[in-house]
This record gives structure tokens, C-alpha cells and sequence, in this order.
């Protein structure tokens, strides 16, 4: 048979074979755009910005539907209720987590971010414990990072006033303290040790092995040395990059809107003064720095789709059902700019946070770090990071532009899974 006759049947029966299996795949599966053979949306979607392509999907096919990526069909849960209704009241049902390839290859399911079923549910039990027990949720963990803030002040004094990009800064200070809380110890921000921190994880272990050696003999255990290295690049990955982007994000919409940075300093001032380090009890008679954090976070949109999850089980969810290990994508973007709930949610607006007498006004579409079951497990450790390192340099540095203030672009420089500032660089001016 001519080899041209063959690759064309070839051809043929895969196309065949794929408009089958999308067919047969989607089910009763919400609504979605039609998938192309092989290639099933990906033509529709702007890889540069994902959620604003999942946006306008939802204006069309509403709140629960669905896109293939690939020949792969997954669910998007678009808005407050539809998340709360999967991730809260079918918690369990969506707990599973799609593990993307590049993952499944290097962490080999496991750790906490892409693991599944029991090493997952171990996993997690295990590190919440260890963490408490190292001082989170408790005053230990606090002075940790109340330590760290004064030592990040120190590290900024050395800058002389002078311009600079405040990348690396920002940067190591919650990495030490996810330092202090799994090592016991925290690093100058120039020692070797600290730059090379990866190279030597597997030096600082001897502060989880003991539970390590009451397991060793059960030949089913999940507290394993792979294991538990992959559970300790998860902690370093989820608690240095997502806080110290928020911080630099922070700061740029603080020398963007200086009126809001003056309003903060005012409230330090009278409520904190300059004598004294802040502390977490601070936080809740400070409603305008609260909200501004929390409109920092919400403006700056910094993971807008959570990670990925699948049905851990054939799942009824508004009269369809969802197979059992379907991708599901929740919009963190469409309740941080519900515009219902946040007037205007492009501006940036502490307002947005405070009630008409000015108290702090919280939100249940208020979801950076996700919700349900697979909630970022440093939510609490995140929140007094923000709080203390933020209020800290406020307390003891005006912050001074490199440049026209006009000239500062608060858009992202990258818009796909994950936002970041643009470069920039200012002057800490001691007060």
C-alpha cells in the first residue's frame, strides 16, 4: 500500500478516534465552547492570561463550564457561589489535586502542593502538626518574624537612602523565617549558606527525622526521606515566593498612592508609635492598614486560577456529573473583582475593606489563598508576614519613587498563572 494512502488512514482514524473521545469524555459535563479534534480549546484561550479568557467563557456559558485543553475536558467554577458550593460544601468531593506533568515527573506525587489520597491527607496532618509544634498559631512563631522584620529594617538601613530594587530583600526575609520554623536557625541575607539554601536541605533534616524513626519499620508509611524533602521545597516554594511578591507589589502601589501611605504611617503613629516593634494584637485596632493589606492582595490578583484539582469521585454538582478524576480550575480572579461585592475593582481602593464608620469590613470573597480543603496550609503564617513586615518598614522609612510617581506602572509584567510587578526601584528615607 502507498505510504501516502497509509499516513492519511493513520491521520483519519486519530481524528476519528479523537472527536470520540472528547465526545465520549464530556458526558454530562457542563456547557463549554466545541473543542477542536486534538487541539480541543486552546486556539480560544490567551495563554498570556488565562483568567481573562476563562472571564469572557463564563459571560457566555455562565458560571459552571467547560474547556479542553487538549483532548483533556476541564470544569471551571467561575464565581463566589459556584466555588463555595464545590470547594466548601462538596469539600472532599474536590480535594484532588491535577498534577501537572513537569510535577508528577519531579516530585513524584509527593509532598503537600501535588499530592493525592493518604500521602496527601498525611502529608498535611503531618506538616500541620510539625508546624505547630515549631511555633505556628502560637507566640513563637510571631517573635520569629517580628526578629526577621527588625532584621529586614537593619538590611534596608544599609541602602543608605539610596535607590534600589527591593527584589532580593524582600525576598529572603520570609525565607528566613520559613528558615527559623523548619531549621530553628535564620541567615545574614549574604551568607553562603543562606544563597546556597537548596543545595544543603538535606543537612538540616535532623529537626523531623525522630518521627521518621517511629515509622521506619511500617512499610506503608508516607513519613519517608523523599517525602518529606519534596513536603520542605513545597513549604519554601508556597511561603517565600507568594509573600515576598506581595510585598514588593505592596510596596509599588504604597510610592503609586501615597495618600493611602500616609494614612497608614498616621495610624502606626498613633497606635504603635516608634518605640516599640508591632505585634499581631496590633492588627485589630489598625482597620485602615488592615484593609489596605487586604486591598493589596485583592488588587494585585497574584495567583488568579488556583492550582489545579480533580474529583476524587463521580460527583452530582447542579445536574451534572462530573467524572471521577476530572480537572476542576476554580477563578480566584472572578470573586477578587466581583464587582458587586468590590465597586470598581480595578481601582485600588481600601475602601473597599472598611464599612461607612470606617471599621474593618471583611469579605467571604475574600479567597487569595483558595478555600476548602486544599486552602494554602500557610495561610495564617502568610497573613503575619504581611502584616508585620508591611507595618514595620512603614514604621521606620518613608518611602521616596525613583522617578515621577506618574511614571509607575502597577500592571503586571507577566499575566498567565501567576502576576508579578514590574521592576522598579526606591529610596528608604529613615523617619
Amino acid at each position: 500500500m502507498d505510504p501516502t494512502v497509509v499516513l492519511v488512514l493513520c491521520l483519519s482514524c486519530l481524528l476519528l478516534f479523537s472527536l470520540w473521545k472528547q465526545s465520549h469524555g464530556r458526558g454530562s459535563l457542563p456547557p463549554g465552547p466545541t473543542p477542536l479534534p486534538i487541539l480541543g480549546n486552546m486556539l480560544q484561550l490567551d495563554f498570556k492570561d488565562v483568567s481573562k479568557s476563562l472571564t469572557k467563557l463564563s459571560e457566555v456559558y455562565g458560571p459552571v463550564f467547560t474547556v479542553c485543553f487538549g483532548m483533556k475536558p476541564t470544569v471551571v467554577l467561575h464565581g463566589y457561589k459556584a466555588v463555595k458550593e464545590a470547594l466548601i460544601d462538596l469539600g472532599e468531593e474536590f480535594s484532588g489535586r491535577d498534577g501537572l506533568p513537569v510535577n508528577v515527573k519531579v516530585n513524584k506525587g509527593l509532598g503537600i502542593i501535588f499530592s493525592n489520597g493518604k500521602t496527601w491527607k498525611h502529608t498535611r496532618r503531618f506538616s500541620l502538626m510539625t508546624l505547630r509544634n515549631f511555633g505556628m498559631g502560637k507566640r513563637s512563631i510571631e517573635e520569629r518574624v517580628q526578629e526577621e522584620a527588625r532584621c529586614l529594617v537593619e538590611e534596608l538601613r544599609k541602602t543608605n537612602a539610596s535607590p534600589c530594587d527591593p527584589t532580593f530583600i524582600l525576598g529572603a526575609a520570609p525565607c528566613n523565617v520559613i528558615c527559623s520554623v523548619i531549621f530553628q536557625n535564620r541567615f545574614e541575607y549574604r551568607d553562603a549558606d543562606f544563597l546556597k539554601l537548596m543545595e544543603k536541605i538535606n543537612e538540616n533534616f535532623r529537626n523531623v527525622n525522630s518521627k521518621i524513626v517511629q515509622e521506619k519499620h511500617n512499610p506503608q508509611s508516607e513519613f519517608t526521606i523523599d517525602n518529606l524533602l519534596v513536603t520542605v521545597f513545597d513549604l519554601f516554594a508556597a511561603g517565600t515566593e507568594t509573600t515576598s511578591t506581595t510585598l514588593r507589589y505592596g510596596l509599588l502601589l504604597l510610592l503609586k498612592h501615597p495618600e493611602v501611605t500616609a494614612k497608614v504611617q498616621e495610624e502606626i503613629e498613633r497606635v504603635i508609635g516608634r518605640h516599640r516593634s508591632p505585634c499581631m494584637q496590633d492588627r485589630s485596632r489598625m482597620p485602615y492598614t488592615d484593609a489596605v493589606i487586604h486591598e493589596i492582595q485583592r488588587f494585585i490578583d497574584l495567583v488568579p486560577i488556583s492550582a489545579p484539582r480533580t474529583t476524587t469521585c463521580d460527583v452530582k454538582f447542579r445536574n451534572y456529573l462530573i467524572p471521577k478524576g476530572t480537572p476542576i480550575l476554580p477563578s480566584l480572579t472572578s470573586m477578587l473583582n466581583d464587582d458587586k461585592e468590590f465597586p470598581n475593582p480595578e481601582k485600588f481602593d481600601p475602601g473597599h475593606f472598611l464599612d461607612k464608620s470606617g471599621n474593618f469590613k471583611k469579605s467571604d470573597y475574600f479567597l487569595p489563598f483558595s478555600t476548602g480543603k486544599r486552602a494554602c496550609v500557610g495561610e495564617a503564617l502568610a497573613r503575619m508576614e504581611l502584616f508585620l513586615f508591611l507595618t514595620t518598614i512603614l514604621q521606620n522609612f518613608t518611602l521616596k519613587p525613583h522617578g515621577d510617581v506618574k511614571d509607575l506602572d502597577t500592571t503586571p509584567l507577566v499575566s498567565g498563572l501567576g502576576r508579578v510587578p514590574r521592576s522598579y526601584k526606591l529610596s528608604f528615607i529613615p523617619v
